[in-house]
């Protein structure tokens, strides 16, 4: 059986190295992949970037099943393209992939379906929005309408910030027609949650919960990145959360979902704030979060490749997801001056001793493992305990080396 994973992030290693343990699997192909990949048990590397080209791979190769990491070519419509070629894919059509790919256009599906979440007006006009946030009480969240790599969301403390921020998105156009369209929401207060599920179109099932920390800084502070670590499961997710959850989140997604007629069998990832009034919805995202699942996929004790084969055949109401009784936690180790401007080519030493390593920004070169990216890998550990899983990770991380290496030291231990 062959199965070709598209993406070259953290989260598609990880994606590769759960789905290479199933028996059946003779090869995993990674498009692009990265230098974790490129090592892993019966992993390959394959150079294609466009929809086209992986589709035609997939077919000139037998390729089994397509598993599509990222948001882009999800909301670009690959699963379509894929499905009218006869290949079997996993995730969202494009239809569905609106549900990340447009916030404005997820708000409007949330509130149609009365999916817990916070007030908001939709703005495409600069001066309209500006008039309106000076209505406003703050702090108050700014959401680029588009896909911002996980860059798109400002909380604003007060209006002169809010201003700048409908600037950048509107104006300056930073995220290159993502912020063109505004989503201005209310401010909620607590903690985040991060709950990846799976769904056949009929059924979602919940995984364990994370907790993600996307500042760059300890203690929460400074701007976000696309995530500097994660946990699992989130100590905030109590059965009382989990519950409310299920019933003011999960149940009506599924009702939109069926009523729409979205064509979704695929991962369906629910960013949640747990506030005083019970969890709220931020956000859904079409596939795995990143760097949760780099956390999650190891705690989970059933084969994902039977998870994801139950959901294309609709049979997810059957399947018994096993997860390990303990708890898993993963660090990010990034280059020096991300999120910013950051150099890379640096050799990477000592993820030979380390247990877990998943590789996001490296690339082999010249037989060296170097620095490619902003996020360059993360290590992950298990434990009975948050706090032995937690010093697992860390104790693993300080064997690694790069130069201007730089990681949170508080992962899994601030609120």
């Amino acid at each position: 059986m062959k199965i070709l994973v598209i993406g070259s992030g953290g989260r598609e290693h990880a994606i590769a190295w759960k789905i290479a343990q199933n028996s059946k699997v003779e090869k995993v192909y990674c498009a692009p992949g990265n230098g974790g990949t490129a090592v892993e048990d019966k992993c390959e590397n394959v150079n294609l970037k466009s929809n086209e080209e992986l589709a035609k791979f997939a077919k000139d190769n037998g390729i089994y099943l397509t598993v599509v990491g990222p948001e882009v070519p999800l909301t670009e419509g690959i699963v379509d393209l894929f499905k009218s070629q006869g290949l079997k894919v996993f995730g969202p059509s494009k239809e569905a992939a609106k549900l990340e790919g447009s916030k404005a256009f997820s708000k409007e599906f949330m509130k149609k379906y009365g999916v817990k979440t916070a007030e908001y007006e939709v703005f495409e006009n600069e001066d309209e929005a500006l008039k309106y946030l000076k209505t406003c009480a703050y702090p108050i969240v700014i959401k680029a309408d588009g896909l911002a790599a996980g860059k798109g969301v400002v909380i604003c403390e007060e209006y002169k910030m809010a201003e700048e921020t409908i600037k950048d998105f509107m104006v300056n156009d930073i995220f290159k027609g993502s912020g063109k369209k505004v989503v201005i929401e209310e401010f909620l207060e607590g903690p985040e949650a991060s709950i990846l599920s799976i769904t056949d179109g009929e059924t979602i099932i919940p995984f364990i919960s994370a907790k993600d920390h996307k500042q760059i800084y300890d203690g929460g502070k400074g701007p976000n990145t696309g995530g500097m670590g994660a946990i699992a499961p989130n100590p905030y997710c109590n059965e009382e959360v989990l519950k409310a959850f299920e019933k003011e989140v999960i149940e009506p997604t599924l009702k939109g979902i069926k009523e729409e007629k979205f064509d979704y069998t695929g991962i369906i990832f629910f960013g949640i704030m747990i506030t005083k009034k019970g969890p709220y919805l931020l956000e859904y995202n079409v596939r795995l979060g990143d760097p949760e699942t780099q956390a999650v996929l190891p705690i989970m004790e059933s084969d994902l490749l039977e998870l994801i084969e139950a959901a294309l055949d609709k049979k997810l109401s059957e399947f018994d997801v096993k997860w390990y009784n303990g708890a898993s936690c993963c660090v990010a180790a990034v280059s020096k001056g991300y999120p910013g401007k950051y150099e890379v080519g640096f050799e990477i030493k000592g993820t030979d001793k380390a247990k877990r390593v998943f590789v996001a920004g490296a690339q082999y070169e010249d037989n060296k493992l170097k620095t490619s990216g902003g996020r360059v890998l993360c290590t992950q550990s298990l434990g009975s305990t948050l706090d032995e899983a937690i010093d697992a990770a860390y104790d693993d991380l300080n064997k690694i080396e790069f130069e201007g290496i730089y990681y949170r030291h508080d992962i899994g231990r601030v609120k």
